[in-house]
């Protein structure tokens, strides 16, 4: 993976974009202070405009065994690839002037050199997005309903029921329900669009317009990705 080694000022060609990733950063930094991000910008084809900057940043929500991705189009492509810092990215959001500078890289973690592919998706179908919101929710109350019941000396089984719980299948599909949940919690279930459910090799990816969480359901080969120009932020 290359780096940076020089900060850049990315501006945003649609509104509303800087606050769309000032709102990721900010729970990925709640979650845990110290979150890196990778942040990917090039060139990119959007339908209808023709080449265009395409950015993309990609996280590991901590609490989740999931990858989140959010892209926007640029009003320029910039080449760049840096592991960095959440907080520090995300006070570098300036939302008036729809931009964020990229701050110097840091030592990234492991999971930040292997990311979905950038091609081969393909779409399994559409989910109702209430329906996915609803999922999500009954699941949450129930693994705090029963995280509850647990005595003090059954409280060493309480990782054991989140794997129960959060591995169980989005109905008939492979996503496990770590990735709804992870879905939810980050506010990508916003909103009546269509969730889509689209898989590649190894990986399967819950899209929406606010952002994607992708999983892979087995070892695969290392895969990298370039970010293309989002249909929808999910990406």
């Amino acid at each position: 993976m290359t780096a940076s080694t020089t900060v850049r000022r990315l501006t945003f060609a649609d509104p509303g974009e800087a606050a769309g990733f000032a709102a990721l950063l900010q729970r990925l930094v709640r979650w845990e202070k110290n979150a890196s991000v990778r942040v990917k910008s090039g060139g990119g084809r959007d339908e209808g405009r023709g080449e265009s900057g395409v950015v993309g940043v990609f996280a590991k929500p901590a609490r989740f065994e999931v990858l989140a991705i959010r892209t926007a189009r640029l009003l320029r492509p910039i080449e760049l690839d840096s592991t960095v810092a959440a907080g520090e990215l995300l006070e570098s959001v300036d939302e008036g002037a729809e931009a964020m500078t990229v701050p110097s890289p840091v030592t990234g973690p492991s999971w930040a050199g292997v990311l979905p592919p950038r091609s081969g998706w393909q779409p399994l179908g559409e989910l109702p997005t209430d329906s996915v919101r609803t999922v999500a929710a009954a699941t949450v109350k129930e693994f705090r309903e029963r995280a509850e019941r647990l005595t003090q000396r059954d409280r060493g089984t309480l990782d054991a029921l989140a794997e129960e719980i959060w591995s169980r299948p989005l109905g008939r599909t492979e996503l496990p329900l770590r990735a709804v949940h992870a879905a939810h919690a980050l506010g990508f279930l916003h909103g009546q669009q269509p969730t889509t459910l689209l898989s590649a090799g190894s990986w399967l990816r819950l899209r929406t317009r606010y952002g994607s969480v992708a999983v892979r359901t087995s070892v695969g080969p290392s895969l990298s990705v370039t970010p293309t120009a989002p249909g929808g932020h999910g990406s």
